[in-house]
């Protein structure tokens, strides 16, 4: 077998529903399994996968495990000489598997791979590629030299800011989110190390890598990843979990440092996660004293539906329903798309949420126009036929 697809699920069910969906279609003449390894979700999750995708092998837990534990115990039962690590929130293109593992089939040196990871508005996520943490690339991260100088060789390492995004390049760090590796080099290296429990899992792995001997890249596919559907980045949990790793990460490969570099980089980590936490808590307040706004409810923003009759017809009535800014029309072609993004945005002057139909539009052509029109404050959203809803960046809407 070549390829063994392993995705960690927790309360996202229709995003996997969405990212099952669209691998479907990328593993089309490929020789390859499914594995989905559900964190005891309490979304109905699994009986909408078996449902709508019974060739998925699923695995049960009985309890949240963690993304680290979780995705071991699918390796462990995998066959691929590839393994493909995949978020449930993600879009993945009808070239992107095909084309990462050509890649490492004429790389044999490569032990993993990462793609280029595109936000809902179409602007190229730099998480898509990153160097090791290491004491000084941390700090100027944690310092916010790092954002300052984002193509910088020196400050901006983190995110590799200076190579370019149009061809295949070495790197450091390869994104969780999507990361295919070769099974031979995860045997040497051993499987994702489970004192993560969540975040900081692919550096570790990305790193022991790079120790082996085996290299890391980029290669230039494309995805979508939502990137906080599954863990919710404005929670307190999220900043305690992230930066826990942060300092399990540091402890476990850096600890032979003096104490004249670890103190500095551990008081950074821990004032970082201090202010953050701080401003949580402060806007927390100001919302429970009125001063800021709420947004419990669904997107204010305009919203412009393109495919089919049938589609058209049922976000119409989901429109109404919820009262949304509704355009609707009936076509199957980009430049119909790109012309009527340009008359709402003349009259509204409104970010724009644009929902495809994935019977007329393929998820390359969905992933393409977002790219191709990110500077027009636009978003991607997809209508999914089987659950009659519409999945967009912060909500689902039926």
């Amino acid at each position: 077998m070549k390829l063994s697809v392993v995705i960690v699920n927790y309360n996202v069910s229709h995003y996997l529903l969405q990212c099952v969906d669209s691998l479907s279609h990328a593993l089309r003449g490929t020789d390859s399994e499914v594995i989905v390894v559900d964190n005891h979700s309490r979304d109905n999750s699994v009986t909408l996968l078996r449902q709508y995708h019974p060739e998925v092998r699923i695995v049960e837990n009985l309890h949240n495990l963690g993304f680290a534990k979780a995705n071991n115990i699918a390796i462990r039962q995998s066959r691929g000489e590839y393994v493909l690590l995949l978020n449930p929130d993600t879009i993945v293109s009808e070239s992107v598997v095909k084309g990462v593992i050509s890649f490492l089939d004429s790389h044999p040196e490569a032990g993993s791979a990462g793609v280029r990871m595109l936000n809902a508005d179409g602007t190229v996520a730099p998480e898509s590629r990153r160097g090791v943490p290491t004491p000084m690339t941390a700090f100027y991260k944690l310092s916010g030299l790092c954002g300052m100088f984002p193509n910088s060789r020196r400050f901006g390492r983190y995110y590799l800011g200076h190579l370019p995004w149009d061809s295949p390049q070495q790197i450091e760090v390869v994104s969780g989110a999507f990361c295919m590796l070769r099974t031979s080099v995860l045997k040497k290296v051993g499987l994702l190390d489970e004192d993560y429990f969540m975040y900081g899992e692919d550096i570790d792995l990305s790193y022991r890598i790079l120790k082996s001997g085996a290299t890391n890249w980029y290669v230039p596919e494309t995805i979508l990843h939502y990137k906080g559907e599954s863990t919710h980045k404005s929670s307190f949990r999220y900043v305690h979990v992230f930066y826990q790793a942060m300092h399990i990460f540091f402890r476990k490969h850096f600890s032979h440092l003096g104490l004249f570099i670890s103190i500095p980089i551990k008081t950074a980590i821990i004032v970082k996660a201090s202010s953050a936490l701080l401003l949580m808590l402060t806007e927390r307040m100001r919302m429970s004293l009125g001063f800021a706004r709420r947004n419990n409810g669904l997107t204010a923003g305009p919203m412009l539906f393109v495919g089919s009759g049938s589609m058209v017809a049922t976000c119409r009535e989901i429109s109404n329903k919820h009262g949304l800014e509704a355009t609707l029309c009936i076509c199957s072609s980009l430049n119909e798309v790109s012309s009527y993004v340009d008359r709402l945005s003349d009259e509204t002057g409104k970010a724009l949420t644009v929902v495809f139909d994935p019977e007329k539009f393929d998820y390359g052509s969905m992933l393409s126009f977002v790219s191709d029109n990110h500077m027009r404050n636009i978003s991607l959203g997809v209508f999914q036929p089987s659950t009659s809803s519409i999945i967009t960046q912060s909500e689902i809407i039926r």
